[in-house]
């Protein structure tokens, strides 16, 4: 595959996040498995594991202005929360239609 091909959401992902999804694919997808290699409980990875996911999304979504994915990204690594970064975000759109 030529990097011209990778998908923007596989780009998006940090080195630990490509990592993990690596020992969760070789271990068939099992959650249970990826909490013993990496000596944590089995919701430490669920939390992981959806923290991964809204970063996916968050690269998938159509609205992929920086501004909203910066805030996004706070919320995913709760920076702030999901109210929040819903008013931070509302804000933003408002400002910037009126201009």
């Amino acid at each position: 595959m030529d990097i011209k091909d990778v998908p923007n959401w596989v780009l998006s992902l940090e080195e630990d996040d490509v990592e993990f999804v690596k020992k969760f694919v070789m271990n068939s997808g099992s959650l249970k498995q990826v909490a013993k290699i990496y000596e944590v409980s089995y919701p430490t990875v669920r939390i992981k594991l959806d923290r991964l996911i809204e970063k996916i999304k968050l690269a998938d979504t159509a609205d992929n202005e920086e501004f909203i994915q910066f805030i996004k990204r706070l919320t995913i690594d709760d920076r702030i929360n999901l109210e929040e970064a819903k008013l931070i975000i509302e804000r933003y759109k408002q400002e910037r239609n009126e201009k």
